[in-house]
């Protein structure tokens, strides 16, 4: 976990090789991971960019139709008025008509965007910077880190001073995020859909994000390297750091731009500084619950697991008509049954003796 490791190697521009200096890890890659939060943050963020359409408010309208009644053996429906064309007499209006307008014509006034709280917006932006800490869920999210020697991987400040693609595409190459730009080139093809006629012709997946704090020139150099983002860290948004609502976007930060999370996005101790926010603070301190489970403090007090048996299931069998079944139920059975038997036996002797006497 990121968490684990206090400290951050800072890695050299011109070489990719790590210096020996670090950097203290911010407390925002602390935070808790709630995808959930990201997800809903993300579907309501990505609609606010939607750019209203609708249909001519008077299509299917444009003609002077109207009924021809009843008593003419033809439906209701308006009309098209005129003659001496093939148009004339044809029906109009009906979203069933050839020409007609569509049921429910489209709208400017829809709710197309959606208002998000801004300290959601912030809890789902701190969720995924923490997710891109972890090599497990980069990796999960589709990213080519096997050369990628550290995360997070930050670099020196040279790197907001590189002027040119050609250098910017030897950094990436040395520090081992080559093969995540490759990854997105060669995954360049042509948009299914419509869309492809829209301007919006092919789609390529995502790379790295670079991360700056101030612009010398690597806005510049990065913007046209294939799948690469670049950002400045005081405007950073989910929509870049976790593209289709997944976090663990691999991002590679400036060192000024590192040291600044915890200006901007606060520790556990104190406000941040830049804005007036609280980093959240995590229901378990530990939610790993497999290694608390298999702790040894855990695993001493526990019973131990029960022995699996097959116990033989035997058909029930009813009291009321087996003996053996009542008697597990009421030994005492066994006796009421007996002197139930003497007694009867008893009256029927006594009855016989009754009636020899009648008869002498």
């Amino acid at each position: 976990m990121a968490a684990a490791r206090p400290q951050v190697t800072i890695y050299n521009v011109a070489d990719g090789e790590a210096s020996r200096r670090t950097v203290a890890l911010p407390a925002v890659f602390t935070a808790p991971i709630r995808t959930d939060v990201v997800e809903f943050v993300h579907t309501n963020m990505n609609k606010n960019r939607r750019q209203a359409y609708a249909v001519y408010v008077d299509t299917g309208h444009e003609t002077p139709a109207e009924s021809w009644g009843t008593g003419r053996a033809v439906a209701r429906i308006p009309r098209v008025p005129g003659g001496g064309t093939s148009r004339s007499g044809q029906a109009a209006f009906g979203n069933m008509c050839r020409g007609g307008r569509m049921f429910a014509p489209t709208k400017v006034w829809r709710r197309w965007h959606r208002k998000i709280n801004v300290n959601q917006r912030r809890y789902a932006a701190v969720s995924a910077i923490a997710a891109s800490a972890l090599p497990s869920l980069v990796m999960a999210r589709g990213h080519s880190i096997e050369e990628v020697p550290e995360l997070p991987l930050v670099a020196d400040d040279a790197l907001e001073s590189i002027k040119s693609t050609k250098d910017a595409a030897k950094f990436l190459e040395a520090v081992g995020a080559d093969d995540d730009v490759e990854r997105c080139s060669d995954s360049r093809k042509i948009r299914s859909g419509r869309g492809k006629l829209r301007n919006r012709r092919h789609v390529m997946r995502r790379g790295p994000l670079v991360v700056y704090n101030k612009n010398d020139g690597v806005y510049q150099s990065f913007r046209n390297i294939p799948g690469v983002d670049v950002c400045p860290v005081s405007a950073l948004g989910l929509l870049k750091l976790a593209p289709g609502g997944h976090v663990g976007r691999f991002i590679i930060f400036s060192e000024g731009a590192f040291k600044r999370l915890d200006a901007l996005y606060g520790t556990w101790r104190k406000k941040a500084v830049e804005r007036s926010y609280n980093l959240p603070r995590p229901t378990m301190t530990n939610a790993d619950v497999v290694r608390l489970i298999n702790s040894d403090e855990v695993q001493s007090v526990v019973q131990p697991s029960k022995q699996a048996f097959n116990k033989i299931r035997y058909a029930k069998k009813n009291p009321l008509t087996n003996l053996n079944a009542l008697l597990k139920l009421n030994p005492y059975a066994k006796t009421m049954k007996r002197n139930a038997q003497l007694f009867e036996a008893a009256r029927k002797e006594q009855k016989a003796k009754l009636l020899a006497q009648k008869r002498k």
